[in-house]
């Protein structure tokens, strides 16, 4: 019998994840078919593609209810379609308002669904943890505090460890990325991440641009790299370049190319995210900030579980890198913060050793650990 697993992946980081995952299942089961929802990275893979991954990603509260009834249909034709085939597993990458439900409907149908990625649960919307325990057979978590929570709820559960520690290397090579991007060793950069959507680049375009000003205030020879994620946040930011008359201020705008900004500087200014992890595992300091609508961050607090919101402070259980958010997020605050990882050689000693201590515990190949806890649920079906 011929193993079928029907997967979902939304977005472009849930393709990459699902592509290494099926290639890690076909280590052991060569010849297994994969089909359902995803991108080109898991069609390489060999994976029928159903509908495009792209169809799930939705940009905010209002998009998502706008999409409700386009989405609502895909979601029920592909459980129609898993119930007529009845493939030996599903597996729900990552997209949990979308797999969740169909996780759900397909345990009831006697398939066993796995989840890859937990929710935040820990965050906030705790009490989510009893729908997730009705929808699904095994939870596959990338934070090695996730487990505990499962487990108290009677989960089945693996710690997998997080793909991007994986990728990135223990000891990024900050010469050579210098080098490439024509930067001295001896100056001084502060690489500014605003954020990959349009809303997080308008929202803080502005203060970074005046928090660049008041550094170079006190240093002219500090330089600035603002890596941009799509035209569309280029132009946002260049926008504000010109509406803050800034345009003579040594800040290099890059296509892309975060990593390369992050391992070149001595200090990253980061919107909280994937991207503050990635700084950790760069071994960067940082300063993480963050702000959106009044009423939506009053929410979000209301909802929170933990002190913090960036991931670096939230894996190493302590404050180890400042967050200033919301009505902190102001230019003379945020100066300030970064001056003071510049001006203190032993604390930025000490947190590059700390992500490396993160670095190490996240490390654990993935895809492989992640076939591993799937494994027998597939050679269960089989027999």
């Amino acid at each position: 019998m011929t193993v079928r697993i029907a997967m979902v992946a939304g977005e472009t980081s849930g393709d990459l994840l699902a592509s290494h995952l099926i290639r890690a299942l076909r280590r052991h089961l060569p010849d297994a078919e994969f089909f359902g929802i995803g991108g080109p990275e898991m069609q390489a893979e060999g994976f029928d593609v159903c509908w495009p991954c792209e169809l799930l990603a939705v940009h905010g509260y209002v998009d998502a209810i706008k999409r409700y009834r386009e989405l609502s249909g895909i979601r029920r034709e592909l459980l129609g379609q898993i119930r007529r085939e009845r493939p030996t597993a599903f597996i729900g990458v990552d997209a949990p308002d979308f797999n969740l439900w169909l996780e759900g409907k397909t345990r009831d149908a006697g398939i066993p669904a796995i989840h890859f990625v937990s929710p935040s649960i820990w965050a906030w919307r705790r009490g989510r943890i009893k729908h997730i325990a009705r929808s699904v057979s095994h939870m596959l978590c990338l934070f090695p505090f996730e487990p505990e929570l499962y487990e108290r709820a009677g989960v089945p559960v693996s710690y997998v460890g997080h793909p991007l520690a994986d990728v990135f290397p223990l000891h990024p090579d900050r010469g050579e990325t210098r080098a490439r991007l024509e930067i001295p060793l001896e100056r001084k950069v502060i690489a500014m991440l605003p954020g990959s959507r349009q809303s997080e680049v308008r929202n803080l375009a502005d203060t970074y641009i005046a928090t660049a000003r008041r550094l170079l205030e006190r240093d002219p020879e500090l330089r600035f790299l603002v890596p941009l994620a799509t035209r569309e946040t280029r132009e946002l930011f260049e926008e504000a370049l010109q509406r803050n008359q800034a345009t003579e201020l040594p800040i290099r705008m890059l296509f892309g190319h975060a990593v390369d900004a992050m391992t070149a500087a001595d200090v990253v200014l980061v919107a909280s995210g994937t991207a503050s992890l990635e700084a950790a595992l760069l071994k960067r300091p940082m300063v993480i900030t963050y702000r959106i609508g009044k009423w939506q961050y009053r929410l979000m607090k209301r909802m929170a579980y933990l002190p913090w919101v960036g991931l670096p402070n939230i894996l190493c259980n302590e404050s180890i890198v400042p967050e200033l958010l919301q009505d902190d997020a102001v230019p003379e605050k945020l100066a300030r913060a970064v001056e003071d990882w510049l001006g203190d050689a032993p604390r930025r000693a000490r947190v590059e050793a700390r992500f490396m201590d993160l670095h190490l515990t996240l490390r654990q190949d993935t895809a492989s650990r992640a076939a591993e806890a799937i494994l027998p649920y597939l050679r269960a079906e089989l027999r």
